[in-house]
């Protein structure tokens, strides 16, 4: 079915000529899955959603890049008269699930959206938590506490994912423990509690971020998701799968934008002269971000009881021809691995 119109789909507007940290910020706010960009009269310019953004980040745009090329500059449109049901048809037919209403000036004049965006597609695929590393940098966190059981605003960070993904269907879960183990078994016991299904993959051994999934049994049917126990993220778990599914791939890592600055001015050179010199250049990269999303059948490249990372099990899908896919993130994201990324999540944390 099939509501009318967004409410609140003004807040989903954008002035041409923002940047992309402003298409961002709207998506954010409006929760609409869609900035309407327009110009000072509300005439419609184009469309961004959250995949032109990922897109235009993997091409190697910031944030503060205009939105000039990712816009999509002609739309599918409806007319305030067009009927409820017909609508519902172009939603269905073109896989989208919001459309733009617009008067015979192109002006905005509202939002058709598909019955509760924001409701959560109930998800069979199991998603596993790496939670058994040692958290040796975290010490002296970590001498009688596992850490994904170190608390940030005021539950464990473990329980900050699985309440995350359980809000956006997921509801198996599975926790790879070895250290303290025992801890995060009596504090999420079956997962009753939280209203999901909690199982455990006991390490004997060090396995590294990948290695424990080999002693998966029985292996799942479908695509899961896998997740390291100490990365606290706003990012969709289940856009991330749909994404995974729809590019067809093997394995998908979600990578984040990494910049820095130099501090000082580089100088490049050819022999003895100079060719040009960059006052304190910014590098940009991608890092991963310890989220993936994997096939059923890549568990098979999986050395038993041995120490693997996931790295490697890219490097050897992609070796086999296997496609392996990248999953651009914008969403704040913080690897707990030091103490002052520790304190960084308690003074700034954000929505989980």
């Amino acid at each position: 079915m099939l509501t009318n119109a967004a409410t609140n789909w003004r807040e989903a507007l954008l002035l041409e000529g923002a940047t992309i940290e402003d298409a961002i910020r709207c998506l954010n706010e409006a929760a609409l899955q869609i900035a309407i960009v327009v110009d000072a009269n509300d005439t419609l310019v184009g469309t961004i959603t959250d995949g032109d953004i990922r897109r235009g980040l993997l091409r190697g745009l910031g944030v503060g890049s205009s939105i000039e090329s990712i816009v999509v500059r002609v739309p599918l449109v409806v007319p305030p008269e067009m009927l409820t049901e017909t609508v519902a048809q172009l939603m269905r037919t073109n896989k989208i699930h919001q459309i733009p209403v617009v008067d015979e000036h192109r002006r905005v004049v509202g939002l058709h959206l598909w019955n509760d965006v924001g409701a959560a597609v109930e998800r069979e695929n199991l998603m596993v938590i790496m939670a058994g590393g040692l958290g040796v940098r975290m010490q002296p966190f970590t001498e009688s506490c596992p850490k994904p059981l170190l608390p940030v605003a005021g539950k464990p960070m473990l329980e900050h994912i699985i309440e995350r993904a359980r809000s956006e269907g997921f509801s198996r879960f599975l926790l790879a423990i070895r250290y303290l183990g025992h801890m995060i078994e009596e504090y999420f016991g079956d997962g009753s509690r939280w209203g999901v299904q909690i199982a455990y993959l006991r390490e004997n051994d060090p396995l590294g971020t990948a290695g424990a999934l080999a002693l998966l049994d029985p292996k799942p049917a479908l695509p899961f998701v896998v997740t390291n126990g100490d990365v606290l993220t706003d990012i969709r778990y289940d856009e991330l799968l749909d994404y995974h599914v729809r590019n067809s791939a093997s394995a998908t890592m979600a990578v984040r934008l990494y910049e820095w600055q130099h501090p000082f001015g580089v100088v490049h050179t050819r022999g003895i002269e100079i060719q040009r010199v960059e006052e304190k250049p910014v590098h940009r990269s991608h890092v991963n971000a310890g989220v993936y999303v994997l096939q059923p059948d890549v568990l098979s490249y999986l050395p038993e009881h041995t120490r693997y990372d996931m790295p490697s099990l890219f490097d050897a899908l992609r070796a086999d021809g296997k496609k392996t896919i990248v999953y651009p993130m914008h969403e704040p994201w913080l690897d707990v691995g030091r103490p002052a990324d520790y304190d960084q999540a308690e003074k700034e944390y954000f929505r989980i």
